[in-house]
């Protein structure tokens, strides 16, 4: 049999030749631009040719501080189509963080929207000293610490609109993404062009209710958070066109744009969705030709995705981790599970789904000891296949802590999975509450707190306590005043937990804390909180 390597510009070709007809939208500051698959591809040979003449070469890294726009895809496929790896990163980060990226990732050329041009002329001392700067933009810009920006429509500028792409060798690396929200220093992850194309083909071969050839997919999640959970790559292969929603993500613009495009499906975390939410009901409707949401990144309320189903959009959750692609679990719903009743239905449609052909997955108990895939057997969740990391980017210290004996990485959740391969994510490791011995989940805790009609959004966090070692608080934002006190709340949720797994207190807040791809951060709460003494310790002080 033939072998031809697996490249990513392929994906384009394809999408270019097969599928002339659809393309990119984006949201611009000017307005919204609109070309297609072969305008794409022939821009991004313009790309390369420009990179080339700049003397990138093979595994040179370049980085983006970018929205999801045709030029943010377009980097996508020109830096890692002429054998270069495309570096997204997380404009949210803190400047310690960004930093420490910059200078890890050693970063050849930055390309960046205007908006982030206040944040490098802050912490232009402290980036590479060679590092140049091209702007997303018509044209050159000129910051005030005298820092050059040159424009992207004038680097592309004259150059030829088709490249010799070279056949590289399929485990070349492509695309790096580092991870945020845990403590110590972001880790990368770096992909290859087969891990990418393997992951492109997987996904919409598990995610099937997502993907139809000639409609319209959304990626609100950004394209800097986990190369935006692969959807740049698997909308053009399936022969759909991408809405590009750029740096609004507010409820009343992305439902303008997806009533304008007729976006048939869109992908997203929990926070974004909750915001079009409230939209929809002052619109009294949801976008039109709105019939599927894909959610990510952590937990979807159970209350939240019913809003949207009764309304008729499929909700699915996909799981995974930027160390594995992203995507490992699909949540779509099958047909053993549509004529459950609508409470089981939804939580087996929020879980975090079945896994994904390609991934493995095993349990390890406390002992070391493997747990069976039954469905009750809780313990950390590793992972394998080809989509997913052997170890982080120049990081021996990192690596040989998430990677076993046997090569698995370890996730840091705990979860079951039963003898169907579907995979309950009951928290993460740091997150759940030990009490007198005895695991709480604080996701389980959240989604029912967030059913209550008086909570808008919540989270759960561990208290130390002298007798039970941990008992856990509710940090919660309020629909309205007053708030619902406590004795409310636990007669709310007393139908679905043990008395003594109930919170013992709640604490109302203007706004929860986010990481910078969109989760509550209860690292922060943690912080924030830190001095907090539990009800039952005050009144014995």
């Amino acid at each position: 049999m033939m072998h031809r390597p697996l490249r990513i510009i392929d994906i384009l070709t394809h999408a270019a030749e097969v599928t002339p007809h659809e393309g990119i939208v984006s949201a611009t500051p000017d307005g919204i631009h609109r070309y297609t698959y072969p305008d794409a591809l022939a821009r991004a040979a313009q790309l390369a040719h420009a990179l080339t003449a700049h003397g990138i070469r093979q595994g040179d890294r370049i980085a983006t501080l970018a929205w999801n726009s045709h030029r943010h895809f377009e980097l996508y496929f020109a830096i890692s189509g002429m054998g270069a790896v495309c570096h997204t990163i997380n404009p949210r980060l803190s400047d310690d963080q960004l930093i420490y990226i910059f200078n890890h990732a050693s970063d050849r050329i930055l390309f960046l929207e205007p908006d982030f041009i206040p944040l490098i002329d802050r912490l232009r001392d402290r980036l590479p000293a060679d590092l140049a700067f091209v702007t997303l933009t018509e044209n050159a810009i000129q910051a005030e610490t005298e820092t050059v920006f040159a424009s992207y429509e004038q680097f592309l500028a004259d150059q030829p609109t088709a490249y010799d792409w070279p056949n590289l060798p399929e485990d070349t690396a492509a695309a790096l993404c580092y991870t945020s929200g845990t403590t110590g220093d972001p880790k990368g992850a770096l992909f290859t062009h087969r891990s990418t194309v393997l992951h492109t083909m997987m996904v919409p071969l598990s995610q099937t209710s997502s993907f139809r050839a000639g409609y319209r997919a959304m990626p609100v999640v950004p394209l800097f958070h986990a190369n935006a959970w692969g959807l740049p790559y698997a909308a053009p292969l399936m022969g759909m066109t991408l809405v590009m929603p750029g740096s609004a993500l507010d409820g009343t613009s992305l439902w303008s744009l997806m009533e304008a495009e007729q976006v048939y499906s869109a992908w997203g975390v929990p926070t974004v969705w909750a915001g079009l939410l409230a939209e929809i009901e002052n619109r009294g409707r949801p976008p039109a030709g709105f019939l599927d949401l894909v959610v990510g990144g952590s937990a979807m309320p159970n209350s939240l995705a019913l809003a949207y189903e009764e309304r008729g959009i499929q909700v699915s959750r996909c799981w995974g981790m930027t160390e594995m692609s992203p995507v490992g679990a699909r949540g779509t719903p099958g047909p053993d599970i549509a004529t459950l009743d609508t409470a089981t239905r939804m939580a087996a449609q929020t879980n975090a789904g079945q896994r994904c052909f390609g991934v493995d997955f095993k349990l390890v108990g406390d002992n070391g000891a493997l747990i069976p895939h039954d469905g009750h057997g809780t313990g950390e969740l590793h992972v394998r296949g080809n989509s997913i990391i052997s170890g982080y980017f120049d990081n021996t210290a990192a690596s040989a802590a998430a990677i076993d004996a046997d090569g698995w990485f370890a996730t840091g959740d705990i979860a079951t999975v039963d003898s169907q391969g579907r995979l309950t994510v009951h928290d993460r490791a740091k997150d759940l509450v030990k009490s007198g011995g005895e695991w709480i989940s604080s996701i389980d805790l959240e989604n029912v707190a967030t059913a209550h009609p008086g909570i808008t959004c919540c989270a759960v966090i561990a208290m130390p306590h002298p007798k039970w070692d941990e008992r856990p608080i509710l940090v919660a934002v309020a629909r309205s005043e007053p708030p619902p006190d406590l004795s409310s709340l636990h007669d709310h949720m007393a139908a679905h937990f043990a008395e003594w797994q109930l919170p013992d207190d709640v604490i109302y807040v203007d706004a929860l804390p986010l990481t910078a791809t969109g989760k509550v951060s209860k690292l922060t709460l943690r912080q924030q909180f830190a001095d907090y003494v539990l009800p039952d310790l005050r009144r014995a002080q």
